[in-house]
């Protein structure tokens, strides 16, 4: 990833910061209701992994999925107007912030159900393989889904049918409330379990875009050439609670602290230091995303809500629920 890259993959994470910024600020004045799970700390998995990704490839993510969404092409202002249920959303108020979807970009959506999601993807990768379209079907995932039977289920089918799915595990170490490491039997929950089925298991700074785009690209290389499925564990921290409501006072302050210190931003902001690139350009990347999110706050305050008489729409196959009577 050259200078002119990173710094367009840097832009990406801080407006994708911002965005999440303003979804807590938004809920904090009332204006975003229901529940909100933020990813600030994990950009650098999803826009790594995106660069590394052909614009047809599928993406599936968690109900903490704003960054994928972003990353694959999503506007901040179709985000949020989606969190304040305003007919501009991403899905038009029928989703929320835990469904977010763009079909028209392969971003096939956020699963609120833990796990749900990772069978999908062996589904879209089959439909590639039918296809020959040389495809590639993405699954990022929490740690806890990993002790979820949906992971392992669709790890072995993957497996057996060698399909080009790649499962991409976000571990900031905690499942919801609850440490991960307190409640499973290996030390790395996704990778370590990857013998059993006999696949690739890689683990990852996730905190690092360089480093997940490089990880991503190489596995999703030899997928497409046939070589099956794999997985990434990508290690990060969420620097948020696991939900709006969660201050997140379970976790110690000195680890905190610690990966508050190893920010994706600033990663990314050191390693265009080494490549050569201004601080004056960095700031004017920043300027420019702070601009983005500002403009797209207003709009969607200012957007109308939905029409109730499309409350229907886009739920059944044929536009209505007149076959149900």
């Amino acid at each position: 990833m050259d200078a002119p890259e990173l710094l367009a993959r840097y832009e990406r994470m801080a407006l994708i910061r911002r965005t999440e910024k303003a979804a807590h600020d938004l809920f904090l004045s009332g204006l975003v209701k229901g529940t909100t799970h933020l990813a600030a700390g994990h950009e650098a998995i999803a826009v790594g992994a995106s660069a590394a990704l052909r614009d047809d490839d599928y993406v599936f993510a968690t109900y903490r999925g704003h960054h994928h969404a972003l990353a694959r092409g999503a506007t901040p202002e179709e985000c949020l107007a989606e969190l304040m249920s305003r007919a501009t959303g991403l899905c038009r108020a029928k989703g929320g912030s835990m469904h977010l979807t763009k079909a028209s970009v392969n971003m096939l959506g956020s699963y609120a159900i833990v796990g749900a999601h990772l069978p999908m993807a062996v589904g879209a990768a089959w439909s590639a393989r039918l296809r020959g379209t040389g495809q590639l079907a993405v699954a990022f995932f929490g740690d806890g889904a990993t002790n979820i039977g949906a992971f392992h289920e669709a790890l072995n089918l993957a497996a057996v049918w060698k399909l080009p799915v790649l499962f991409v595990c976000e571990n900031n170490l905690y499942m919801e409330y609850t440490p991960i490491a307190d409640v499973t039997a290996v030390a790395r929950p996704a990778a370590d379990r990857a013998g059993a089925y006999g696949v690739p298991g890689e683990v990852v700074d996730g905190n690092d875009v360089v480093a997940v785009y490089e990880t991503v690209a190489a596995l999703a290389e030899r997928a497409r050439a046939g070589g099956g499925p794999a997985i990434v564990e990508a290690e990060t921290y969420r620097h948020f609670g696991h939900s709006r409501a969660d201050p997140a006072a379970y976790r110690p302050a000195e680890e905190v602290e610690r990966w508050l210190k190893h920010d994706p931003l600033d990663l990314a902001r050191g390693r265009l230091a080494e490549l050569g690139v201004e601080e004056e350009t960095v700031a004017a990347a920043d300027d420019r995303a702070r601009a983005a999110v500002q403009e797209a706050v207003e709009a969607a305050k200012n957007a109308p809500p939905p029409d109730p008489r499309e409350a229907m729409t886009d739920v059944w196959a044929d536009g209505g629920a007149a076959w149900r009577t």
